[in-house]
């Protein structure tokens, strides 16, 4: 189906507002149940467009379903990807507030600091890997505005990939100093292990993912620049976290990021 002006700001508010007075509502689908994921990655945009009226600052992308087992769960073949804006990055030494969020759980992640301009629709993992300047630990704080966070995929896609909040941790290295392919993981949640992987979790390389994301970008014209941040994907399954928990990600190598997340009631 194809989405009027009209219908898709209607959607970009419902899911807006949805967002800003942090509460559930029902899937997108189940009004415009054809909606297509042209239609999706279109409503994303000006979902986007309507942050930026109000402040925010786009400041990179954020991947998601970077897994094959991920993947063929869904019932599709690629990944998808949201963005990132400056609002939604979060410090490590500052609580993150349990308020802020609906129903938020949290990923692993490798981030890539982007030094130069990249685009096309041919771009390798080699191409990525020469444009970044730093890899970094990484979580990221996923938070559907959906009703017990159900939804399609053209859902999540119009959502902005349940984009939140994001933090990155202290230790950034060139990537030709490690084997970014081969990084193995840890989250803890209150020191207790919750979740292991290893980065080639990330369709067998992040930087692959990146490069993923930029060919999909190329199609539509669009690249990335330098200045990017890129959240390559998550390196196992997210975990739902509560007020008063700490929770830890470890990576070989590459060093650790942390939150403690508080209630302000």
């Amino acid at each position: 189906m194809t989405i009027t002006k009209g219908v898709d700001i209607e959607i970009v508010e419902y899911l807006y507002s949805a967002e800003k007075e942090r509460r559930e509502v029902v899937k997108v689908t189940d009004r415009y149940p054809d909606l297509s994921f042209s239609d999706a990655y279109s409503i994303q945009e000006k979902l986007i467009e309507r942050r930026e009226k109000d402040g925010s600052r786009k400041i990179g992308l954020k991947l998601g379903l970077t897994s094959k087992a991920k993947q063929q769960m869904m019932g599709v073949h690629e990944a998808i990807y949201g963005y990132l804006t400056d609002d939604m990055l979060a410090l490590e030494w500052e609580h993150l507030n349990f308020n802020e969020f609906i129903h938020p759980k949290a990923e692993p992640e490798i981030a890539f600091f982007i030094d130069e301009d990249l685009d096309g629709t041919d771009v390798t993992a080699e191409d990525v890997l020469r444009v970044t300047r730093y890899v970094a630990p990484a979580i990221e704080i996923i938070d559907s505005r959906y009703l017990n966070f159900k939804f399609t995929l053209a859902d999540v896609i119009a959502d902005n990939c349940s984009s939140s909040k994001f933090l990155i941790g202290s230790k950034w290295m060139s990537p030709s100093e490690l084997d970014l392919g081969q990084l193995g993981m840890v989250m803890s949640k209150n020191g207790q292990v919750v979740q292991t992987g290893s980065s080639a979790a990330v369709l067998g390389h992040p930087a692959t993912s990146v490069a993923w994301a930029v060919n999909k970008l190329g199609e539509v014209g669009k690249g990335i620049k330098k200045g990017d941040v890129i959240l390559s994907g998550a390196v196992s399954e997210a975990i739902a976290f509560e007020p008063n928990d700490n929770v830890l990600v470890q990576f070989a190598e590459l060093g650790s990021v942390s939150f403690t997340c508080k209630s302000s009631t």
